[in-house]
């Protein structure tokens, strides 16, 4: 990412084709399987907002201000040199930002269902996924064969295995990395250009944390209070919580978030038709804007048990009505499924409110003994 302009240009110049995706809704099997380069486009940055308020409410969730920001400057290289961009309909505020924007740039929208557990929803998904096959052949003058998208399925369930073994070693006590550096390495994953090469990068990351655990080396102090964090997209740039949580002395084990390992739990299963096997898998993620969502409940419920987690923080953006609401229903049912405690957070992209965030944390952390 030190050069994107520079490293988009000439890919762009060498014939590739861009797609930018602000989901993991977004089936990026279709896009590798069309020989283009995806990338994630969610900004996480305040930079992009005043920009972003200029047209959007300022009331208005940061990460739709700011990625509008960034998208309308030319700000973003990854916006920029984009043929087409995969929208999704998981909330109101994006579906009027793709709307703002198919005035300078193609945007094809994803129409998701409103629950991913019904029969008539997982075929009109299907409809959806082959819809997309259909724009990004006529849009980047691909083909999209069923053997592009076999070969796309197994390099791409490949990465998930070995972001899911990566994340097996948060599971020690005391854990080998930190959640900000586990952050940053799924954070990544938004911009490669070379899946193999990254592939093998996280396999060296493997290869270190492992020595480092024969050395008895670790990031956090034996003991420390473990704490799975879920909820909003957080990035780099807006990971403000989960730093302040590990200032406090915990240890994050886990992110669930979407921008964490969300989009790695579930593979696509490789026996069967391409296309279906792909629509399942995306349909399967449990978004709040789903409902009922009731998945996510049962997750977070495991993996509190799996990674030995004192407690569950939810991180909610102001603004964002779907992860607000269902934060009660995940707290409700940890409550009464493990009494985890609970705690959760509504900020924006400014640091104006740290103080007031590690105030919170340090009385959480407390309060559990």
């Amino acid at each position: 990412m030190s050069d994107a302009f520079t490293m988009l240009k000439n890919a762009k110049e060498a014939g590739k084709k861009v797609v930018g995706f602000y989901c993991v809704y977004a089936p990026q099997e279709l896009v590798l399987a069309a020989d283009a380069l995806g990338f994630g486009l969610c900004a996480t940055k305040e930079e992009g907002i005043p920009d972003g308020e200029k047209t959007l409410p300022r009331n208005f969730c940061p990460l739709i201000k700011s990625s509008y920001g960034l998208a309308v400057t030319d700000k973003c290289p990854y916006f920029l040199y984009s043929d087409i961009i995969i929208g999704e309909t998981t909330c109101d505020g994006k579906k009027k930002m793709f709307e703002l924007m198919q005035s300078f740039k193609p945007v094809h929208v994803m129409k998701l269902p409103q629950c991913n557990l019904d029969d008539k929803d997982k075929a009109y998904w299907l409809e959806e996924v082959k819809a997309l096959k259909a724009v990004l052949e006529k849009e980047l003058a691909a083909e999209i064969t069923d053997e592009k998208l076999r070969s796309a399925i197994k390099q791409l369930n490949q990465e998930r295995l070995l972001m899911q073994k990566l994340s097996g070693f948060m599971k020690l006590d005391p854990v080998p990395m930190t959640g900000q550096d586990f952050l940053k390495l799924m954070w990544g994953r938004n911009f490669v250009t070379d899946r193999t090469d990254f592939a093998e990068q996280i396999e060296a990351v493997i290869a270190d944390i492992k020595d480092s655990v024969a050395k008895g080396e670790a990031a956090m102090p034996k003991g420390a209070r473990r704490i799975v964090v879920t909820g909003v997209p957080t990035g780099v740039g807006a990971e403000k919580v989960i730093r302040i949580i590990e200032d406090c002395g915990a240890a994050v084990v886990y992110i669930e978030n979407c921008s964490g390992m969300k989009q790695f739990v579930t593979l696509v299963d490789e026996s069967k038709p391409p296309l279906e096997a792909i629509a399942e898998k995306y349909l399967a993620i449990p978004c709040s804007c789903m409902s009922p969502n009731p998945v996510r409940q049962q997750n977070l419920a495991q993996l509190v048990k799996e990674y030995k987690a004192d407690g569950v923080v939810d991180i909610t953006w102001q603004g964002c009505h779907t992860y607000n609401v269902e934060s009660r229903v995940i707290r409700d049912y940890l409550k009464q499924n493990g009494d985890t405690s609970f705690l959760q957070i509504e900020t924006d992209y400014s640091q104006g409110d740290v103080e007031q965030i590690k105030t919170r944390v340090q009385a959480f952390l407390e309060m559990m003994g």
